[in-house]
């Protein structure tokens, strides 16, 4: 069947956001310049945590894990973005797009179940200070990034196989800046509306259920910090709202990209580029 789809269909055609020439050379430059600064901030990050003794810390380890992880989710998709706004013809060969389709998935996963991570590592730091460094110890931080993995491969893997063995023999326009695996479903030559059900469905546990158990763990700390004293509200506060705002906007990029617009996935994936530092307030 996969021999069969590359006879039919070897590429997708991208349609991107819009047919303006002078929109597309400012989108261009805009693009061009936040992923630069993503890749640049991200970088600054992990090498610190690093290098630094004094990072050395579960919170900074997690920490630097996410920012590489963003890092590299970054590079899958906005280059190719960025050359698109100035070529004429916007396509992407047919292994390259479920290439991309996998690691995005596989590395959009990881990322959330390391933001889980992390509202459990300030859980605990608020909640349990005196046992923090017994509880978030180095095997449970490797145990934590190893977990985040594998979810990320198992959600990914899930998922991929359905799609990439359907018959491809007809249109091959993709209404979107990049291959978003709804929307190349839907192109197969046959009814996909179980297939659909399954990617909708896969996303939504995986992501409503990692959103629950962070609204626990905020909820908790809220509690917590109550009693403490105002410097040490004002502390926590501001590690909460970092943290909140990461994951709103993470969260808000991944709804987007199952029923919105691709020109609302693109918006909110730049405001979610702008808050890659936060966590470090």
């Amino acid at each position: 069947m996969e021999k069969l789809n590359q006879l039919k269909v070897s590429e997708f055609i991208l349609l991107g956001l819009t047919s303006s020439q002078d929109i597309q050379f400012l989108l261009f430059v805009l693009v061009s310049v936040i992923y630069m600064a993503t890749v640049w901030c991200n970088l600054v990050i992990v090498i610190t945590e690093f290098y630094i003794p004094n990072l050395n810390t579960p919170m900074y380890f997690l920490l630097g894990n996410l920012s590489f992880v963003d890092m590299i989710l970054a590079s899958l998709v906005s280059p190719k973005i960025i050359v698109n706004f100035v070529k004429k013809h916007k396509t992407i060969s047919f292994a390259e797009c479920f290439t991309q389709i996998f690691l995005l998935h596989l590395l959009g996963r990881v990322e959330m179940v390391l933001l889980v991570s992390m509202a459990y590592d300030r859980y605990v730091a608020i909640c349990k200070p005196l046992r923090y460094m017994t509880i978030m110890n180095k095997k449970v931080c490797i145990l934590l990034i190893v977990t985040s993995r594998f979810l990320g491969l198992l959600h990914s893997g899930l998922q991929i196989p359905f799609v990439v063995n359907l018959p491809f023999c007809g249109s091959n326009v993709v209404d979107s800046v990049f291959c978003d695996l709804p929307l190349v479903a839907k192109l197969a030559c046959i009814d996909t509306y179980i297939v659909q059900i399954v990617i909708v469905a896969n996303r939504g546990m995986t992501s409503l259920s990692c959103f629950i158990i962070l609204l626990i763990s905020y909820s908790l700390i809220l509690i917590t910090i109550r009693s403490h004293s105002s410097t040490g509200q004002s502390k926590a506060h501001s590690t909460l709202s970092a943290h909140i705002t990461v994951v709103v906007l993470s969260f808000g990029h991944a709804s987007s990209s199952i029923s919105g617009p691709s020109a609302t996935t693109l918006w909110i994936s730049f405001l979610w580029y702008f808050t890659l530092l936060s966590p470090l307030s």
